[in-house]
């Protein structure tokens, strides 16, 4: 919701990035003024989220890197009377969080940016105690992250400081009126939205406000296999077997084909280029997709390369590539991991 401004534009901006491993990406973000200049940064900013999200960092490197950016750039639509250029990046506040259902785990970290409020059922709705890292642009401070365990239900709030401050009614007043309203995490989500934006929907808000409110869920159990594999080629034709064994429990045989052909490219180029502890999870994300990792722990990186017609080998990425929808390369400290997903049509 924009400022009561004749334009009707903003800078602030929320966003929900799909990650692999089922895993989501929550932002929320606030440019610094009003109008086209900072609806413009606004984009900028939002597109340089997305594709930085999309290599899979996590949260702090995340800032870290889009802070680099931000300083670095100074490439903003603002220049000074003395035609120097000066980005209106400079100064944004950003959370970006990352929820993984399968371990019902929330990791966050925060430029500048308000904690959002948790409320677990059966509990009072609390900020998260999330360390507030500096601004967009400033440099030369590292940013943290922060992890909650959330339980089945449990509902976000991430929001913009227009929504709870304005100048008749200090930010603490704001806040715990949030609180309040948000003290039942199973009410309509679209219908919370309304109750509290009313204040700042009437058209005459002071800032820009946003609001984006998350009810998590996780994956159930049953819905996650895992297998440690020997780093020996002959363990290769096992993994095949165990991919066809939970896909019949699942009662997706039709996938059998493809999935042990992807499962068998993924674990031969682990067991020829990585190195110990090699892991093979499977995923079903409900009834949507259907998805494929293997873990091993060396960081050399994959790449699709085209084979020569002689060639006995490098296809093995080129046929995941065909096979799937979408695959690629998540990093940690412990190796990385390769994914591929496939929607499923049922």
């Amino acid at each position: 919701m924009p400022t009561a401004d004749p334009l009707g534009v903003g800078g602030d901006w929320y966003d929900v990035i799909p990650l692999s491993g089922a895993r989501v990406g929550l932002v929320v973000g606030d440019v610094v003024g009003h109008g086209l200049n900072a609806a413009a940064t606004m984009g900028r900013l939002r597109t340089t989220v997305r594709a930085l999200a999309a290599l899979d960092l996590t949260p702090d490197e995340l800032l870290a890197r889009l802070d680099d950016l931000v300083g670095q750039a100074r490439v903003g639509i603002h220049r000074t009377s003395s035609d120097t250029p000066e980005d209106q990046a400079l100064g944004t506040t950003c959370l970006y969080a990352i929820y993984d259902p399968v371990t019902a785990v929330c990791t966050m970290a925060s430029a500048g940016h308000p904690a959002p409020v948790v409320t677990v059922p059966g509990r009072p709705p609390e900020p998260f105690d999330l360390p507030a890292g500096p601004p967009l642009g400033i440099g030369g401070l590292h940013f943290e992250c922060a992890e909650i365990r959330l339980v089945e239900g449990s509902l976000l709030a991430f929001y913009t400081d227009g929504l709870v401050e304005s100048r008749g009614e200090a930010m603490d007043t704001g806040m715990a009126s949030l609180r309040r309203t948000l003290v039942d995490p199973a009410q309509n989500l679209d219908a919370l939205c309304d109750v509290i934006t009313a204040p700042v929907s009437a058209g005459s808000a002071e800032d820009d406000a946003t609001l984006l409110l998350v009810r998590v869920k996780s994956l159930p159990a049953e819905n996650t296999a895992s297998w440690r594999v020997r780093q020996d080629a002959s363990a290769v034709a096992g993994t095949r077997e165990h991919a066809r064994a939970q896909l019949e429990q699942w009662g997706l045989e039709e996938m059998a084909f493809v999935t042990e052909l992807v499962v068998s490219e993924l674990v031969t180029n682990a067991i020829r280029y990585g190195s110990d502890p090699i892991t093979l999870r499977m995923l079903r994300d409900q009834s949507r997709t259907l998805i494929c990792e293997v873990t091993d722990g060396a960081h050399t990186s994959p790449y699709l390369r085209r084979a020569a017609n002689d060639d006995e080998g490098g296809r093995g990425l080129f046929l995941v590539a065909q096979c799937m929808d979408r695959w690629g390369t998540r990093y940690t400290r412990e190796g990385k991991t390769i994914w591929a997903e496939i929607k499923l049509d049922v």
